[in-house]
């Protein structure tokens, strides 16, 4: 992007130490490079209540690499966070004196109620309109808070981090289970989760997703938005907190070091279910590093809908014409108020999105347009978009490019996607084939022009400057168009 000044953010965790740059301070920010150490610093605080040499030693190489880094990529800003492992251990202090002078800047030591916050904004801006709760499960605690209206409710932190629950509990998982129910218990206020979302941050349950993805043999692999209905994550989490966990199917998925720790992290969160009684569990991508650039962003740039910002971002980069990609908004809105065709919010905002991806395919061969921008939308590092919402996004650009003809697609990529979405994303589809034959994707064209219903036929009516664009391939996809509205087609000029 153009005049972007890239951000970064250092993340010193009880398991990781973590560096991710992005490319920009952004309501839909970009990863430009990311890097995690596990240097599990978090392990054997709860019991010697100090930072092992080693943990240190590992930790500030890691440091002294991203400082290094941060350099080399000429990053305007570098934010550091610290968490549990560090906030918890005598020689804590001593440590952040090493690493601040590692990292040439100051060290930010969040409490538990801090880290909920982070994670539960992280959410926020990662999610349309979140409701439910936020669970950021780390090497060292748990912090769960509530969400609703982009508010925060009643919140709490918890010493159920994946190596302290491993180190306390002696590796048993019956007594781990047990430490986990009791440390939930009072938390009353965990009921208001009932038959909402349960957003599940935090590496190890984005490798158990990574994992149960793996075994359904799910057709997307993007961990955001991944939802899974309570009931099932209930039973999938008793199976891993009681198996050999190097030989459950498909753990190859899932790295060596990530493994130890997926039995405790399976043991939280079905403690977590049989407490909040969750509808569904949600992934969420997105956490206290987010969390913290949200913060730092004005009320008005928070207020903006981030699967736009982001739609609008790729359109700039790779469409012909982002005006012309904005002037398919309104057409697409006369387009279909005229066509009889009823939308929600939520699906007047996945064609907003459409609209704003629909030219991004453009340089590819012609007869790999329409598979490759389905391959870019449906595993694009896009927030604020649930999976169903992604595969109406694919579908809609490949029809765009390759009109109703389906041998190319995915069958399990249309299953993401309910009936209702599928039809529309297919006459979206052939609308914008239409639009592109009058416009040929440059600005100031298309809203000269409009589809109209007159009787039972389908008008494409165009102003008399583009009398011109009338011809044989535009009224074979008006015809196309018509058809799967059970109309007739035809073109006028308007006077």
């Amino acid at each position: 992007m153009k005049g972007a000044r890239p951000v970064a953010v250092v993340d010193i965790g009880s398991n990781s130490v973590r560096l991710v740059v992005y490319e920009q301070l952004s309501r839909a920010p970009t990863a430009l490079f990311n890097e995690k150490v596990l240097a599990g610093l978090g392990r054997g605080v709860g019991m010697t209540h100090r930072l092992s040499a080693e943990s240190v030693a590992t930790a500030l190489a890691a440091l002294k690499r991203f400082r290094r880094l941060c350099d080399q990529i000429e990053v305007e800003s570098v934010w550091v966070l610290a968490t549990a492992a560090v906030r918890d251990a005598e020689n804590g202090p001593e440590f952040l004196a090493r690493a601040e002078e590692i990292l040439g800047t100051t060290i930010e030591m969040l409490s538990g109620r801090d880290e909920a916050r982070r994670s539960a904004h992280g959410v926020i801006a990662g999610f349309w309109k979140p409701d439910g709760l936020v669970g950021d499960l780390g090497g060292g605690s748990l912090e769960l808070i509530d969400v609703k209206d982009g508010s925060l409710g009643e919140g709490g932190t918890f010493p159920l981090g994946g190596i302290r629950l491993e180190e306390s509990s002696g590796g048993a998982s019956k007594v781990a289970a047990t430490l986990a129910a009791d440390s939930l218990a009072s938390a009353g206020w965990m009921s208001q989760g009932q038959g909402r979302n349960f957003y599940a941050v935090g590496g190890t349950w984005r490798s158990l997703a990574r994992l149960h993805m793996a075994q359904t043999g799910y057709p997307l692999h993007v961990i955001d938005h991944y939802a899974i209905s309570a009931e099932e994550v209930l039973e999938f989490c008793r199976v891993i907190a009681n198996s050999e966990i190097d030989s459950v199917d498909s753990i190859e998925v899932v790295s060596k070091q990530r493994r130890p720790l997926l039995p405790y992290g399976a043991i939280v969160l079905e403690q977590v279910i049989r407490r909040v009684r969750p509808s569904q569990i949600v992934m969420s991508a997105l956490g206290v590093r987010e969390g913290l650039l949200y913060e730092m962003l004005s009320p008005e740039e928070q207020e903006k809908d981030p699967l736009k910002v982001a739609c609008r971002e790729l359109a700039l980069l790779r469409s012909r014409s982002p005006q012309h990609c904005e002037e398919l908004i309104t057409w697409t809105d006369r387009a279909f108020e005229a066509l009889g065709i009823e939308e929600t919010e939520e699906e007047r905002r996945l064609r907003v999105a459409a609209c704003l991806l629909t030219d991004i395919g453009w340089r590819a061969h012609p007869d790999y347009r329409g598979t490759q921008s389905l391959a870019i939308i449906s595993n694009a590092a896009f927030i604020g978009i649930d999976h169903p919402g992604r595969a109406y996004l694919a579908l809609a650009v490949y029809y765009r490019y390759a009109g109703l003809v389906e041998e190319a697609l995915s069958p399990r990529i249309r299953e993401l996607a309910s009936s209702r979405l599928k039809e529309r994303a297919r006459i979206l589809g052939c609308v914008l084939r239409v639009g592109y034959l009058v416009s040929a994707a440059m600005p100031g064209i298309i809203l000269k022009s409009s589809l109209e219903i007159r009787g039972k036929e389908l008008v494409l009516s165009l102003s008399p400057d583009l009398a011109g664009l009338d011809g044989e391939r535009v009224r074979k996809r008006l015809s196309r168009l018509a058809k799967i509205i059970s109309l007739d087609s035809a073109v006028t000029i308007t006077s």
